[in-house]
């Protein structure tokens, strides 16, 4: 049994949740209080796969994009300093 000191309250844990429906696409067009916190949390983790899969693809297109240009043109310049933001 853990400590009273190490445990979440259910009051906290209904206001993660809630911040959590709050924080995805998905549930503030369906409405918050229509999902379960189960069904929350796998959406939540589909939603996180989601947004790497396209930090992934952005990166690889950026990759690309970068090959094909001079690395001392304007453009290369600009797009080194988006990065180091």
């Amino acid at each position: 049994m853990s400590s009273g000191r190490n445990r979440i309250s259910e009051e906290e844990i209904d206001e993660l949740i809630s911040k959590l429906r709050s924080l995805l696409p998905e549930t503030r067009r369906r409405g918050a209080s229509q999902v379960s916190a189960a069904k929350l949390l796998k959406e939540t983790c589909n939603y996180i796969r989601s947004l790497n899969r396209e930090v992934d693809d952005l990166s690889d297109r950026l990759s690309a994009i970068m090959a094909t240009m001079d690395t001392n043109s304007a453009e290369a310049e600009i797009i080194r300093s988006l990065l180091r933001s």
